[in-house]
């Protein structure tokens, strides 16, 4: 087996697989986790890197030879030996379907309950209390695998074992307290088991199973999340020193828009009838015109009036008369 590089940072479970499997297969493996071998958050992002890890992602393994590899799981697989793989076609389907339940049942709620404790993710108390309850569930189908049981597969660690106890470390470490691990006694003894045999305690070192359940830390979270950089002086000067150019030129644009007409409307066959039409002359047209006043409109107005009261009365008059002499 070629020797190679895995690239990774301090402490990551899934680069544990792949140097676990290489403490067993007897591959010659350097672990990259600090300068100048690499930094992450920029070893990762160069060109170079990325060439051969398009994602940016760690673990990564590169080998001697050139061969690039990213997934924690294929790296892990490349490093084995045929024993880790599984001897016969049947065991390296068993070992297969074990490292499939350890991504796809394990590593969720896993994720979801522990990594608030750690201050990697933000607390949700209804995400934890189901990520507990899908823990419940994937111990009780080990419990019960394990209960005639050594290891996963076979008499021996295969890579399912060594996949499986690398998904669940951190649980072991933060949150698996005594009483919730009570119900599934196999677990437990098959875990301090794998993490007691040489190969497994010179990658992981002196397992300690949690005592008490590790809570949520805010002022932890607080200090993982990434700091917002504050402009500077200059910058906010430059900026509010814009400000009032700004608004001047969004007026005058405003103006401009305001200033210019509305675009005229095609006339239709209608319209156009009767604009063709000659304009209606004003018969009053010939007559002088004269300036009226309220005055004058109230003036005539009361004349008017008077006028019409003394026509009114002068035909009752003659209208009583008639009666008289009638």
């Amino acid at each position: 087996m070629a020797a190679g590089t895995l690239y990774t940072y301090p402490e990551n479970w899934r680069a544990f697989k792949a140097q676990i499997a290489a403490q067993y297969s007897g591959t010659r493996l350097k672990v990259a986790t600090s300068a100048p071998a690499f930094t992450f958050g920029q070893t990762n992002r160069t060109p170079a890197f990325l060439n051969n890890f398009p994602l940016g992602k760690v673990p990564a393994y590169q080998g001697d030879d050139g061969f690039c590899l990213f997934e924690s799981n294929a790296i892990a697989h490349y490093l084995s030996n045929d024993t880790l793989r599984g001897a016969t076609p049947q065991a390296a389907a068993q070992v297969l379907q074990w490292v499939s339940f350890a991504d796809s049942e394990i590593i969720p709620p896993a994720s979801a309950w522990v990594f608030p404790t750690l201050g990697i993710m933000q607390f949700n108390k209804q995400a934890t209390e189901q990520a507990k309850e899908d823990v419940k569930k994937f111990l009780a189908v080990l419990n019960q695998h394990l209960n005639t049981r050594t290891f996963l597969v076979g008499e021996r660690v295969t890579l399912a074992d060594i996949t499986v106890v690398c998904s669940m470390l951190w649980l072991y470490k933060q949150v698996l307290e005594p009483s919730f691990r009570q119900p599934y006694p196999n677990v437990t003894r098959w875990f301090v088991t794998c993490v007691n045999q040489p190969q497994f305690k010179a990658v992981l070192g002196e397992v300690k199973l949690c005592e008490k359940m590790a809570q949520f830390d805010a002022k932890k979270f607080a200090e993982m999340q990434p700091k917002k950089e504050t402009p500077s002086k200059k910058e906010k000067g430059g900026k509010e020193a814009g400000k009032p150019q700004e608004k001047k030129e969004k007026k005058k644009e405003e103006k401009k828009e305001e200033k210019k007409p509305d675009p005229e409307e095609e006339m239709d066959d209608c319209d156009a009838v009767l604009a063709a039409e000659p304009k209606a002359k004003d018969p009053f047209a010939h007559l002088p015109k004269r300036q009226w006043t309220w005055r004058s409109i109230k003036g005539t107005t009361t004349w008017s009036r008077r006028l019409q009261l003394s026509m009114s009365a002068t035909e009752s008059n003659q209208g009583f008369m008639r009666i008289c002499h009638g």
